[in-house]
């Protein structure tokens, strides 16, 4: 079995549902496809589809993210049925997304943190967002969120699936209201 992505240019942010409509249509510039064919080893693309073999799907996935991110191109990875924007992005840049299922996406958009958390589940176990060196906050199914800044670790949980999309949202956007919001039983 294979997985499939498709890499073109949006002028806007679109959804998930308009790349799921429009990426067997996507076209790249030839000299921008020979890149990202030599960019990911490992996988078949054809203009700007790409394809790749299970085992593959983490490397070559996570790749792709990143050739779209440093050429300005979105990413729709069709198994998972997440698009990769160019914007809108948060507060801070070097942030990494990175799931339970595989994905790690450098500067993800607000749209696609927002879709993975739809994804939580026994297949996904966690989203985490993750400024090296400096802080994170992490998702897991039930909502339980723990959020560590400053060596200091701060967990709660919530059955409320718009309070911890708020709160992962706060964050991205530097705003720390959420810590206000809730209780939070403090580590470290």
């Amino acid at each position: 079995m294979t997985f499939e992505l498709a890499l073109w240019y949006e002028p806007e942010p679109i959804s998930k549902e308009d790349a799921r409509d429009r990426y067997r249509k996507a076209e790249l510039p030839p000299e921008i496809s020979a890149a990202l064919a030599a960019a990911l080893p490992g996988a078949t693309v054809d203009g700007a589809l790409v394809s790749a073999p299970d085992e593959a799907t983490d490397e070559v996935g996570n790749a792709a993210f990143a050739f779209a991110r440093e050429h300005g191109l979105v990413c729709y990875d069709a198994r998972r049925h997440l698009i990769h924007n160019r914007e809108p992005l948060g507060a801070y840049r070097d942030v990494q997304l990175h799931t339970g299922d595989g994905v790690v996406a450098h500067d993800p958009d607000l749209n696609l943190v927002n879709d993975v958390l739809e994804t939580l589940s026994a297949e996904n176990p966690f989203m985490a967002l993750v400024v090296y060196g400096s802080h994170f906050i992490q998702v897991s199914p039930g909502y339980e969120v723990d959020f560590k800044e400053d060596g200091v670790i701060r967990s709660t949980s919530t059955t409320d699936r718009e309070q911890v999309r708020r709160m992962v949202l706060l964050y991205l956007v530097g705003d720390r209201s959420f810590l206000d919001a809730h209780e939070w039983t403090v580590r470290g």
